[in-house]
């Protein structure tokens, strides 16, 4: 059974001017992403690039562009292994994914999440591994698979982040 988590609505101007505005507006409990509001929820299936914020070695938040996934219930981040953030991650398993709607800036989802766990592309669960990146290679792409972006001038092995929802916030409209 997943775990819960709450969902904090901001306010915002889209609908005119209002006291508070720019504060939460409403906090829920939540337990699966299916739980947010269908505006912000679409989002998460669109092939928009995120923004990924991870702490580095120095204290301070590194932030990468990527490609987003999940299960419904958990974030999936899928890296390959020899990358610096996978070190970060391990060191460090709490993320911050931001979610912002191309169309409209001001329409966006911020999620805080922790890895739960970690799957090797090389361990004996590997093949859930390539198949995830297989399908969002697709989803981002359009391409058939196999995923086309492996460096060449290595043996690129995957590991998949499997990170529990801590808190999701929510602004805007489309």
């Amino acid at each position: 059974m997943a775990e819960g988590f709450t969902i904090a609505t901001f306010k915002h101007v889209a609908d005119g001017l209002q006291e508070g505005q720019f504060a939460v507006g409403e906090r829920r409990q939540g337990t699966r992403l299916d739980d947010l509001d269908p505006i912000y929820r679409e989002l998460l299936d669109r092939p928009i690039t995120v923004t990924m914020a991870v702490i580095g070695p120095d204290g301070r938040p590194g932030l990468t562009p990527m490609w987003f996934d999940h299960d419904g219930e958990k974030i999936l981040v899928n890296t390959a292994s020899h990358r610096s953030k996978c070190g970060w991650i391990r060191k460090n398993p709490q993320l911050t994914i931001l979610v912002v709607n191309p169309d409209n800036p001001y329409h966006w989802v911020s999620i805080k999440c922790t890895v739960v766990n970690e799957v090797s592309e090389d361990g004996p669960d590997g093949a859930r591994v390539t198949a995830q990146l297989d399908r969002i290679w697709t989803k981002y792409t359009g391409a058939e698979p196999p995923y086309g972006l492996r460096d060449p001038a290595i043996d690129e092995r995957r590991v998949l982040f499997e990170c529990r929802v801590d808190r999701i916030a929510t602004f805007g409209k489309p």
